[in-house]
């Protein structure tokens, strides 16, 4: 993991991690419109609309600057082509964040939410300094909690019929880890 401080990027071996640009509206409505997206966010509205990504995008470069959260594009490091997206939350106060991520469907299983998570995780403890990173997923999505496992997370817990989605009760499954 590459952190660019002045351009506020991170690079990986495939991928780039940088802020969204309004430009990138359109691409983040195509693939947020999606059910199977929407089905295993905790908080993605659907149907997706191109106001959803531009209200949306329009508090990045605040919530980056003002150290509340740092939300990037999740894009092919050559040729630029955005995948989806990566966040990280910042609780100050106790030191910790969580990760959460989406991956337009067309790009699942490629690995893409792995490597930017372990970036992510490279970019809370060597340049945020934080104590713990933590991440949640649907008992329902057990491919976002593969991820999370991928990338050294222990899971700490199971919160029962936690939240109300699509008028059912969902369990959402807690993971964490600690910079050592």
């Amino acid at each position: 993991m590459i952190y660019d401080d002045i351009n506020q990027t991170i690079t990986t071996e495939r991928l780039q991690l940088r802020l969204f640009q309004p430009a990138d509206a359109e691409t983040v409505t195509k693939l947020c419109n999606n059910y199977s997206i929407y089905k295993g966010t905790l908080t993605l509205p659907y149907p997706y609309t191109m106001d959803c990504a531009i209200s949306w995008i329009e508090t990045h470069v605040h919530n980056f600057n003002t150290d509340k959260s740092y939300e990037f594009a999740v894009c092919d490091r050559r040729n630029g082509t955005l995948y989806g997206a990566i966040a990280l939350t910042n609780h100050a106060r106790y030191e910790n964040g969580e990760i959460a991520y989406w991956i337009g469907e067309e790009y699942w299983g490629k690995g893409y939410a792995t490597e930017a998570s372990k970036a992510m995780i490279d970019f809370a403890f060597q340049v945020k300094n934080f104590h713990k990173v933590y991440a949640r997923h649907f008992a329902s999505n057990p491919a976002s909690g593969k991820v999370i496992q991928k990338i050294g997370m222990i899971q700490e817990g199971i919160l029962l019929d936690h939240v109300k989605k699509d008028n059912q009760f969902e369990d959402l499954v807690y993971y964490g880890i600690l910079n050592n």
